[in-house]
């Protein structure tokens, strides 16, 4: 497909979103590396500090030029909408047969409450999590840089009308799947020097605020740094508390040169995280299921990958294929991931045309229909 390419003004490209469902294609093409693919996504998050020109955005033609769908983009096509509680549908949604199929059976477990409390039947469906029987569709970035992502490029008003726009491309076109949307939150920037800088509680608040009124989730981000998986971790869990919020580790930023080495974190790692997060849960009557997303697209990212465990009470764990670059790249990224089947739950990250320099974007940018269409199709598909 050929696009036309031109910049919008913020608030003209919003107003599109919305209308015809935007979809931005990039300009650039990254030579592919040796599988497992090493297109590092490094570039595309350059320092905070640096405050480079906003994206430029394509719109493809579109049949669909009509306002978003009666219903809601995060509405399941079974008339239950995630809440503005943020815990799940009000009735017994689509289970995703390869991780829930002891739920279909017996209904879910009430993580960090008593089944007991959980009166009937309709409310302990409530607790099933959106990603059960929908897509997340996540805007990825940190607040207030614009080179760190669209969600660092536009107020959260902006963000919402655009991230509509997308959420109705991939209703339409996900069949029975509803789609959740995310504002996805990097929560902790590496330096160099691997030291971590913090988004202020006062921001990630007022972000979490704004997406639980619509029914939305937030994921906080860590990039780890120099410091250990459990110190980033520690960092995270307090957020748990917003039924809406969920967390993620990004292994390549385990370092103290950042975009100069990519990181890494062990199997044992990913696994007690989710100890912590369980226990943590448990303590402190937090309802889940809750996400932990993980991020790859290099195998030394992840060591003994095979020994990773998705099974941790209360805990889904999201392994996200990363990295940018031309779409026989991305499909290879993300076909190495799913060959981890022990993590059955996959991502997958898009990112948008820069004109930062040298930052990296995809050429050209999958489609809706490119994406749902990869094996397994993700249940986590984030644009940054």
């Amino acid at each position: 497909m050929r696009s036309l390419r031109f910049p919008f003004p913020p608030v003209l490209l919003a107003l599109i979103g919305v209308a015809s469902g935007a979809l931005a294609l990039g300009a650039s093409t990254l030579s592919e590396k040796p599988e497992p693919p090493a297109q590092s996504a490094s570039a595309s998050a350059a320092s905070a500090a640096s405050q480079g020109p906003a994206s430029s955005y394509a719109l493809p033609a579109s049949e669909d030029s009509g306002a978003v769908a009666a219903k809601p983009p995060f509405a399941s096509a079974g008339g239950g909408a995630f809440g503005p509680e943020g815990l799940g549908f009000s009735r017994k949604p689509r289970i995703y047969p390869a991780l829930f199929e002891s739920m279909l059976q017996d209904g879910p477990k009430v993580y960090g409450v008593d089944e007991s409390s959980a009166k009937s039947d309709s409310e302990r469906w409530a607790l099933i999590p959106a990603i059960a029987n929908n897509q997340v569709l996540a805007f990825y970035g940190k607040p207030g840089s614009k080179s760190m992502g669209i969600l660092g490029q536009y107020s959260k008003e902006d963000l919402a009308r655009i991230l509509e726009g997308y959420a109705k491309l991939y209703d339409d076109q996900n069949g029975d799947e509803g789609v959740v949307p995310a504002f996805y939150l990097i929560y902790g920037t590496c330096w160099p020097g691997g030291e971590i800088g913090y988004l202020k509680d006062s921001v990630v608040e007022d972000y979490i605020d704004f997406a639980q009124k619509r029914g939305w989730l937030v994921i906080l981000d860590h990039q780890i740094g120099k410091y250990s998986v459990e110190d980033a971790v520690s960092r995270l869990l307090p957020w748990l508390k917003y039924p809406n919020v969920h967390i993620a580790l990004d292994p390549e930023w385990r370092t103290e040169s950042p975009m100069k080495v990519i990181g890494a974190v062990t199997a044992d790692e990913i696994n007690a995280a989710q100890q912590s997060m369980s226990e943590y849960m448990g303590q402190s009557g937090i309802v889940g299921p809750k996400m932990l997303i993980v991020h790859q697209f290099q195998a030394k990212m992840i060591s003994d990958r095979d020994k990773v465990r998705a099974d941790y009470d209360g805990v889904l764990l999201v392994h996200t294929a990363d990295g940018f670059g031309p779409p026989a790249l991305k499909k290879s990224t993300y076909s190495y991931n799913a060959k981890a089947a022990n993590m059955p739950l996959k991502g997958f990250k898009l990112f948008f045309k820069t004109d930062l320099e040298g930052a990296g974007y995809d050429e050209p940018l999958l489609l809706p229909a490119e994406v749902l269409a990869l094996d397994p199709p993700p249940r986590l598909v984030i644009y940054q």
